[in-house]
């Protein structure tokens, strides 16, 4: 997909990943709608956007919510005329303690977030999308969706449901023109990730941050490949310090899978 033109709608786009992704995008000439609870770090996002010369808006949005998620959606269609781009990327941990010492809302609130509310997402963007002829929704998950994930199991259970999600969406290339894809980081340099350490750290937990850790500019990289390659549908792309490597299960030609 050509990007220049294009709108957006980024979740979680106040900090990390999501402002990261956001900026990334508006260089490239799409207009973004910047999706988050967080109004200060949403009105900072969109004014590191448009002070580069690029368009975005802010919306509060509880993505849990469906009349929150519909409204952000809306303006894209509303500001821009059109969506193009879903980045459902607005995500939390349980956080120390843990599972299952950890309370149960908790552990609720994780799969609401990290697992339900990309497939609400995803489900209202899709006939928005269709009116424009398709789009790409690029759905954030982990590595630990693709491997057991010790420090955090109800988040790599979400993030596993996310990665499951995405590879059985590919059919929607032919049938809605929609490529639906996930980017599954490492350890990425993040608020989240640094508010954890530091709760793990007053519960007397070894800090599990790597020797080597991802910047998040390094996963909006990714995503602008992700939307850009119209090769691409139904597929991971997992993003390690070391590299990339895309983990595609669609079944080769000819499979009865």
């Amino acid at each position: 997909m050509e990007i220049k033109g294009k709108a957006g709608v980024i979740t979680g786009g106040s900090s990390g990943i999501g402002r990261a992704t956001a900026e990334r995008l508006a260089k490239e000439g799409a207009a973004i709608v910047v999706a988050d609870l967080d109004e200060a770090g949403g009105a900072e996002t969109v004014k590191r956007i448009e002070s580069a010369g690029g368009r975005a808006v802010f919306v509060k949005a509880d993505v849990t919510k469906l009349e929150d998620a519909r409204r952000m959606l809306d303006t894209a269609m509303s500001k821009y005329g059109r969506l193009d781009i879903l980045h459902n990327n607005a995500g939390i941990g349980v956080g120390a303690p843990g599972y299952p010492d950890a309370p149960p809302e908790r552990w609720h609130l994780v799969i609401e977030i990290d697992l339900q509310a990309v497939i609400l997402g995803t489900g209202l963007a899709a006939p928005l999308m269709q009116k424009n002829g398709g789009g790409v929704i690029i759905n954030t998950a982990s590595m630990a969706g693709l491997y057991p994930h010790r420090q955090d199991a109800v988040y790599g259970a979400a993030k596993g449901g996310v990665v499951n999600f995405t590879h059985s969406l590919a059919s929607w290339e032919a049938e809605r023109k929609i490529r639906v894809n996930c980017i599954c980081p490492g350890i990425v340099d993040t608020p989240l990730v640094r508010r954890g350490l530091e709760l793990a750290k007053q519960h007397g937990i070894k800090s599990w941050m790597p020797s080597k850790i991802i910047q998040p500019e390094e996963i909006a990289d990714a995503v602008v490949s992700l939307v850009r390659d119209d090769s691409m549908f139904g597929c991971s792309l997992e993003v390690r310090p070391t590299g990339r490597q895309i983990v595609d299960p669609r079944p080769a030609p000819g499979s009865r899978r």
